[in-house]
């Protein structure tokens, strides 16, 4: 799959979104040729393209919602929608979520500009050509679990279609395993700095969860779990997809939620107590980013197509689809992970439970990895529910991730001390 995922599918996607001039959440939802309206129904005959190789198993909406005025950007009750493409999963057994979303609104300098250009090339039409090759390339293909490919409304207004997806899979008690959040991945040089860089992508992750209750907070101050997040597994897991399938791509963890003092479309579903992300390119190039079209000193400002790297666009699309593959076709994590403390012990006794959901593991990896280390060190693998090993409690740390005959992987579940 990864070799299908095209640079020049991801280009005719970000091109044919910049024609709609601007995609502001308030511009027009009539106008058939400019605004966010046209851009919606647009994407959404895109992913209905894709729903038709899919054996009936896309379906394909818009998912709409009223946001209230707040203000500040919304300044009377307004309808959004966000459009979502859902490819079910084949496994009734099986109910695992997985999400990928880019967000399909632009702007310009002033966030209120409802009839100014605002291409938004990279932010975020690179995230939403992401997601649509995504459900092109993988909608003809059987996964146990549900993906959900989304292009969410509103985010430069305030999150608003991230937070209403978030309430309703919340709302829903969907078993969602991970969200993906692209915004800005396409962009390979940087203003100011002048770097130039395709081969890094950061991945933002919380250390500490958002909704942490008060049993979480004093488990992580007794075991030292700052670094272990449910997020900051999936980031891990994405840095090992991308040294395995992805070529001339490094995954950098950025051990915050998001950028200095900015958050994204991840950050309501980190908020609701899910497990997100941010992908995200690694240098940011700022005279192309929130700018009206203009030519000032030379310098050519505005978020227009030619300003995007395609290759390593298709390489960050290609991450996402790794990511998403493996997750989807892995059995379903490994349940009531627990690490004895009974005794004290130079070894470390793991012992877990069969996941109740899904096809039934073939094994279990344990990884480790020594305290200080930002990536596990050693994979370990074994049939059974339980191991001794001649590793220290006191030196590593451990987790257990289920694996299916094929090799594909869980995330991975840390242990929870028990008698």
């Amino acid at each position: 799959m990864i070799k299908e995922v095209s640079a020049q599918n991801l280009e005719n996607t970000v091109r044919k979104l910049v024609s709609f001039e601007t995609r502001h959440s308030l511009s027009s939802t009539t106008d058939k040729k400019r605004g966010i309206g046209a851009a919606r129904n647009w994407v959404e005959s895109e992913f209905q393209k894709a729903a038709a190789a899919s054996g009936g198993r896309l379906t394909v909406t818009q998912d709409k919602y009223i946001v209230k005025a707040d203000g500040r950007r919304i300044p009377a009750d307004v309808e959004m929608a966000n459009v979502m493409a859902t490819l079910k999963g084949t496994d009734p057994s099986d109910n695992r979520v997985f999400i990928v979303s880019g967000h399909i609104d632009s702007r310009n300098t002033d966030v209120m500009d409802v009839k100014g250009k605002a291409p938004g090339a990279n932010d975020d039409g690179s995230g939403v050509a992401a997601v649509v090759e995504l459900a092109r390339v993988m909608a003809s293909r059987p996964f146990p679990a549900t993906i959900i490919f989304v292009a969410v409304q509103g985010e430069e207004q305030g999150l608003y279609g991230a937070k209403h997806l978030a309430e309703r899979a919340k709302k829903e008690n969907w078993n969602l395993v991970a969200m993906l959040n692209n915004d800005m991945i396409g962009n390979a040089f940087s203003d100011e700095t002048n770097l130039r860089d395709n081969t890094h992508v950061r991945i933002f992750s919380e250390g500490v969860p958002a909704l942490e209750t008060e049993e979480m907070t004093a488990l992580r101050k007794s075991i030292g779990g700052e670094n272990d997040s449910r997020s900051r597994q999936l980031a891990r897991y994405m840095k090992e997809m991308s040294e395995r399938f992805v070529p001339q791509l490094e995954v950098v963890l950025n051990y915050r939620t998001d950028r200095f003092l900015r958050g994204g479309d991840h950050t309501p579903f980190s908020q609701a107590g899910f497990t997100a992300v941010r992908i995200c390119e690694m240098n940011e190039n700022y005279q192309h980013q929130h700018q009206n079209v203009r030519t000032e000193n030379n310098i050519a400002y505005g978020d227009f197509p030619e300003h995007i790297d395609y290759d390593y666009l298709r390489k960050n699309t290609a991450l996402n689809l790794a990511t998403l593959a493996s997750l989807a076709l892995a059995p379903t994590s490994p349940e009531n992970v627990g690490i004895v403390t009974s005794n004290l012990t130079n070894q470390t006794e793991l012992r877990w439970e069969t996941p109740k959901t899904g096809e039934k593991p073939d094994g279990y990896y344990i990884l480790m990895r020594e305290t200080s280390m930002p990536m596990w060190q050693k994979k370990i693998y074994v049939s059974d529910t339980k191991v001794l090993l001649p590793y220290s409690k006191d030196n590593y740390f451990f987790a257990v991730q289920a694996v299916d005959a094929e090799g594909h992987e869980s995330l991975p579940v840390m242990p929870k001390p028990v008698r």
